[in-house]
């Protein structure tokens, strides 16, 4: 997540030099590409991690600290 981003709210996910944005409130993939496989594991992670996104969002959107998400295990 970035400082001055737009809507919706999203992240980005990077694997051996591709690149991809993810919608959080939808899982689906706004711009880019990943391997399927890493694809996979990505949408996994942003469903379990919703809300946490979610308020990570908002945190950026008032440029407070942003809390660490755990990866999957």
């Amino acid at each position: 997540m970035y400082w001055q981003e737009h809507n919706p709210p999203h992240f980005h996910a990077e694997y051996n030099g591709l690149r991809a944005e993810v919608d959080i409130n939808s899982s689906v993939i706004l711009k880019g590409a990943l391997p399927i496989k890493q694809l996979k594991l990505v949408l996994a992670w942003c469903e379990l991690h919703k809300d946490e996104l979610i308020h990570n969002g908002h945190l950026a959107e008032t440029h407070g600290k942003l809390v660490k998400i755990n990866p999957l295990q």
